[in-house]
């Protein structure tokens, strides 16, 4: 299995990755754990990526691209992969095409999980986590039954500074100006499937969803 998952933040990208991996043996990639890996282990382009990352900038392509080329070469992704995060704009697709190409790869789909923005609103800006133990809830739909404690050891629930409503909006505005142009280049490839990623009124698992949608089975 190799494919990319598109979606806004809140959408369940790294949920519907972590079902995929442990149903298949595949490697799931996000740009946030390539940056932090290659930051740790001093690597001259972690050491080159810190340096915009300490100063609040974004990472330039050439070094976003060089780092997911690195990881594309490594030993587990042969068996199959998951681009989460990657690519975030459409020269990222266009770098990650040539890549692809290089490496004799061959990309299974493109999966686009569909969420209406209220929803993600409600879902981030309703999230609280356990400062103690760090058990998650949401407001609106998994609300601590004992109000601001934790369930599980008693600890403080709050809520974390980028699920603010206005950060949360905020983060989604970026989303639509530099990430949904991918939807319409993917599109014109005919690659893009679109998954309805609410989790209301599915019958069957968004895993199943996609396994169907990209003509992959175990």
């Amino acid at each position: 299995m190799r494919i990319i998952l598109l979606g806004s933040p809140g959408a369940g990208k790294g949920t519907l990755a972590a079902e995929i991996e442990r149903k298949y043996p595949v490697a799931h990639i996000s740009t946030g754990d390539i940056f932090r890996e290659n930051v740790k282990n001093n690597t001259p382009l972690g050491l080159e990526a810190r340096a915009f990352l300490d100063s609040g900038r974004l990472v330039p392509d050439d070094i976003v691209i060089a780092m997911m080329e690195d990881r594309l070469r490594e030993p587990d992704c042969e068996k199959g992969f998951i681009l989460d995060g990657f690519p975030r704009t459409v020269p990222q697709a266009e770098a990650l095409e040539k890549i692809l190409e290089e490496l004799d790869l061959k990309l299974d789909g493109v999966v686009l999980l569909d969420v209406d923005e209220e929803t993600v609103v409600r879902r981030l800006s309703g999230r609280r986590v356990c400062r103690n133990c760090g058990a998650i809830y949401n407001l609106f739909f998994r609300p601590s039954s004992k109000g601001d404690l934790c369930e599980k050891c008693g600890g403080e629930v709050y809520q974390r500074e980028d699920d603010r409503e206005e950060v949360v909006r905020s983060r989604l505005k970026v989303f639509y100006e530099q990430t949904a142009p991918l939807i319409d280049f993917y599109g014109e490839k005919h690659t893009l499937s679109r998954l309805a990623a609410d989790r209301s009124g599915r019958h069957h698992s968004l895993l199943e969803d996609l396994e169907r949608a990209v003509g992959i089975s175990e």
